[in-house]
């Protein structure tokens, strides 16, 4: 396991407790910093472009969230087949998952129809701070590589075969034609959400931009925004089945292929950057540079520094932690010696 208090393995180890303190998770201040972690990761589901996965892999939960997610998910197979349950209940970060869900759902709800009108209503100075945002989150990924994971030439040749293969997908489909549905049907709205759920466990992968290329998003922002019960409930089974099927596979691929997700992770992120060129057609199309690129670059930079300084807080808070966790380890081993 890498000495880098950040990596996602670290992430993964068990939800933290009186043998692994790491997050003081029933400290008030822990959890309201989950809750702004939701909300943030909530906003960005709301946004084309913008993957909730990334904001989940910038703040440092990634691997935590994967992990609980996946307990919990297995808690109704158990009950099923008279498995221990409990166990897997044992396992879930409670004070992570609970926070989290909250801020999302809270933000989700309030911000639908903010988000909807400003990405529709101002589409360049949107974009431009998006794309400011995924850009700096491209070196998110290979910051949790471990040291020494690419040290030799076939495991080089790997990570750019696999980047180039996802930078290629994500650009290809960011760069399909789009186009909007008044009415989608209810089979369409439940195979919709199982694919763009996906994007919350998958950094680089923007469910609303998936939304926005089949002609769902504005239907399902203003659904959350009218309170639309019947196709919130299929849009949520839809979703649910989506994870069951999805998050499995990502947390094997986590603990048995990090370095190589972590690189397929970068690659999304570098194609979806496509999808937030700030001059584009209603259908895609990319065009020139405007005569408004003073304003757009400015908030590209701001985009940029926003997610730089997130990144850089968060990750002298995990060294700061993971310091505070030595020395707690190292004074309990004193006073308990004879």
């Amino acid at each position: 396991m890498s000495t880098n208090p950040t990596t996602v393995e670290t992430h993964l180890s068990p939800s933290p407790g009186p043998d692994n303190p790491t997050d003081r998770p029933g400290r008030p201040r822990a959890i309201a910093a989950n809750v702004i972690r939701g909300a943030l990761i909530g906003v960005a589901e709301t946004v084309p472009g913008v993957s909730g996965g990334t904001v989940a892999l910038v703040s440092g939960i990634y691997g935590r969230l994967i992990a609980s997610v996946k307990h919990v998910l297995d808690i109704p197979r158990l009950l099923v087949t008279r498995g221990d349950w409990r166990a897997s209940t044992r396992q879930v970060d409670w004070w992570l998952l609970l926070p989290v869900c909250l801020g999302m759902a809270v933000t989700v709800f309030f911000i639908a129809g903010v988000m909807e009108s400003f990405v529709t209503d101002q589409p360049v100075a949107s974009k431009a701070l998006f794309m400011g945002m995924i850009a700096m989150s491209v070196i998110i990924p290979f910051l949790e590589i471990d040291n020494g994971a690419l040290t030799t030439r076939p495991a080089r040749f790997r990570a750019v075969g696999v980047f180039a293969i996802a930078a290629t997908a994500a650009f290809a489909l960011t760069s399909l034609p789009r186009s909007e549905l008044v009415d989608p049907p209810l089979i369409l709205t439940f195979g919709a959400a199982a694919i763009a759920v996906c994007a919350l466990v998958l950094p680089g992968v923007s469910g609303s931009f998936f939304l926005l290329v089949v002609g769902m998003y504005a239907p399902t922002l203003a659904a959350v925004d009218t309170m639309d019960i019947q196709y919130l409930a299929v849009f949520a089974l839809g979703a649910l089945v989506g994870l069951m099927s999805f998050v499995r596979a990502l947390e094997w691929l986590l603990e048995n292929h990090h370095t190589l997700a972590m690189v397929a992770a970068a690659g999304l992120l570098s194609g979806s950057l496509r999808a937030l060129w700030p001059w584009q057609t209603d259908d895609g199309g990319l065009l020139g540079v405007g005569d408004d690129w003073p304003m757009a670059l400015l908030l590209f930079a701001v985009g940029a520094a926003v997610v730089g300084v997130v990144a850089l807080v968060q990750r002298r808070l995990s060294i700061a932690d993971a310091s505070a966790v030595d020395v707690e380890h190292r004074d309990a081993r004193y006073s308990g010696a004879p």
